[in-house]
């Protein structure tokens, strides 16, 4: 009976960044700002694309699906963030705390498996530019899209259901911003065995064919961009793909110097703002880098200013 008791937790302090009023406060009003730019600069894009004829592609179609797994992420976590900042610290139930985990990790599967699909989308576009239209339908890039949330959702669910099994003796302390595996397994007295394993064969789906079609994706475009006889076309080429991989580059950086690198040496602080640059500056970076790189977007954006001024 005792035992049982030590081992019910019902909910866990997060302890976010510790410091005084003034940092703190400093703190808050700096990822607000964030946040506001990050939903403004992806429902931006969302609505450039669903209004806007010449943005009705395949590529325009995905972006746009990015943009909103870059709102439902921060919006997951940066809320809660804020109550954190403003109270040195703040309690999250089990029930929440599992809840928050699940999004969190489908929207970290979902972008592994966009961005892969995308980079798909560039291959058959720049490989096989006659068939594109034929190959990339409508109701193709729709199921595209719907397998990689489902798929997402599904291995994160999964995932979750094996966290919410760990066992925490009474601690439930977690020196984070949000309820993310690494710490959760930290402050846990069962065995992580399964959760490792699981992670392992996770990784599979998730990240190591993702990465091997990017990869072979790519290898392709570069061969079939420097067949192209005209420097102009090449160069035309190269920048539909430059922001793609701008935007893969970040993710998988921030994605494997926190799950992948050894973190021995680093402090807690150190953890927390590696944490920020995946739920934060990244859905910031991404309509930014597709805004600023893209003649498109900017050809949108001046018709829609045009259209109400």
């Amino acid at each position: 009976m005792q035992e049982n008791n030590l081992t019910d937790v019902v909910e866990f302090v997060l302890l976010g960044f510790q410091g005084g009023p003034q940092l703190r406060i400093s703190l808050f009003c700096l990822l607000f700002a964030l946040f506001f730019l990050t939903v403004c600069g992806n429902l931006l894009i969302i609505t450039l694309v669903s209004t806007s004829k010449n943005l009705h592609t395949p590529m325009y179609f995905f972006i746009s699906q990015l943009s909103i797994n870059d709102i439902l992420l921060p919006a997951n976590i940066v809320p809660n963030l804020f109550y954190i900042l403003l109270n040195n610290g703040g309690t999250i139930t089990f029930i929440g705390c599992m809840t928050q985990f699940l999004f969190f990790a489908s929207s970290e599967a979902f972008e592994c498996l966009l961005l892969t699909v995308m980079s798909y989308d560039r291959y058959v576009a720049i490989c096989n530019p006659l068939r594109y239209t034929s190959i990339m339908t409508s109701g193709y890039c729709v199921r595209l899209a719907a397998i990689s949330w489902s798929v997402g959702f599904s291995c994160a669910f999964s995932g979750t259901l094996t966290v919410s099994r760990l066992k925490f003796c009474g601690v439930n302390i977690i020196d984070h911003l949000f309820c993310d595996l690494p710490p959760l397994r930290e402050i846990s007295c069962s065995d992580t065995f399964p959760i490792k394993l699981q992670m392992f064969l996770q990784s599979f789906p998730l990240l190591i064919i993702p990465s091997i079609i990017i990869v072979i994706s790519y290898v392709n475009i570069v061969r079939a961009i420097l067949r192209i006889p005209s420097n102009i076309s090449r160069q035309k080429a190269f920048s539909t793909c430059s922001s793609h991989l701008t935007v893969v580059f970040i993710f998988y950086w921030t994605l494997f110097s926190v799950y992948v690198l050894p973190t021995n040496g680093q402090t807690s602080d150190m953890n927390k703002i590696t944490s920020l640059l995946y739920t934060v500056f990244t859905p910031l970076f991404n309509p930014i880098i597709y805004s600023l790189r893209n003649k498109d977007i900017k050809k949108a954006v001046q018709q829609n200013i045009q259209k109400y001024v």
